[in-house]
């Protein structure tokens, strides 16, 4: 491992989180992680990191400490309290959490390091589980330009739009406008392909047309397989999507911003999650229209 690289803790091997800190370790940094499953820990270990036992025992050496885990209870938990990163982390250690959680949890947890001399940055990451293995994630980041310019080549590791977006808050605020922009599109996308099916037309070919328009979109080309199939196997799954629709909403009332086509679509969700396909990637909204037009649902 490089000697000039800071020494990193990653808290959190999920569907994003083990391909992310796998591309730290690519990059020659000396990753430290700790989750709950012990196969994303040995999948860390066979990878070139290094499996700890627990929170404390990852980021007591660390100089930068990343966490990706699913939404703002998660993030105290593993935070706060006498096993978690506060009281453990080195004074003057740069904690980078990449969640997406609401912007007032990221501005307390700010505010709460800093009395430990623990710096943080909120760095929520759009592109799903394929821009985390690829490594061509957008990340929108809040918090002071000193501690940005210093963590920007490891995010750069992980992401190719890197981008400081405000003060501690802004990075997770930005998350939850790209998560309602998503969902419509998904949304719309769904519809679509309902809408051409129903009609006769060839799927494959319509995509293929609609995707080199203006209809184009990042969704469409990610997704287009997921509709094509009807495989639904989680990059991100409607649970944190229902999640993310609820930090949006909430935070457009805050500020007075209407939300009128996200608060259908964030209660298309909410509905396609208490039909029980809650697990499911959130292209699944594609099942939402098929039962609202009468049409059979794979199993």
């Amino acid at each position: 491992m490089s000697t000039n690289l800071p020494k990193v803790a990653w808290i959190g091997l999920g569907i994003m989180g083990s391909p992310m800190a796998e591309n730290l370790i690519k990059a020659g940094y000396d990753v430290t992680g700790y989750t709950l499953e012990a196969a994303k820990l040995e999948r860390l270990a066979a990878a070139g990191g290094t499996a700890a036992g627990s929170i404390a025992e990852a980021v007591r050496d660390a100089d930068v400490i990343v966490t990706m885990v699913p939404a703002s209870p998660q993030v105290e938990a593993v935070a706060y309290g006498e096993d978690g990163i506060l009281a453990h982390a080195k004074r003057g250690a740069l904690l980078i959490d990449t969640s997406s959680i609401t912007p007032q949890t990221s501005i307390d947890l700010a505010k709460a390091a800093a009395d430990k001399g623990i710096r943080v940055l909120d760095a929520p990451v759009s592109g799903g589980e394929a821009g985390a293995i690829e490594a061509v994630l957008s990340i929108m980041v809040g918090g002071e330009r000193a501690d940005f310019d210093a963590a920007k080549p490891l995010l750069d590791a992980l992401g190719t739009t890197v981008v400081l977006c405000g003060p501690h808050g802004a990075g997770q605020t930005v998350k939850a406008a790209n998560q309602l922009i998503v969902a419509v599109n998904i949304q719309a996308c769904a519809e679509a392909v309902v809408f051409l099916e129903k009609s006769g037309v060839d799927l494959n070919a319509a995509l293929e047309v609609l995707g080199g328009g203006l209809a184009g979109s990042t969704v469409l080309a990610r997704k287009k397989a997921n509709f094509l199939n009807r495989e639904f196997a989680p990059g991100f799954r409607i649970d944190l999507h229902h999640k993310d629709m609820g930090i949006v909403t909430d935070a457009a009332r805050t500020v007075g911003a209407a939300l009128p086509v996200g608060s259908v679509v964030a209660n298309l969700v909410a509905s396609l999650r208490a039909q029980g396909d809650g697990g499911l990637d959130h292209s699944a909204l594609l099942r939402g229209v098929e039962r609202l037009s009468g049409l059979p649902v794979k199993d």
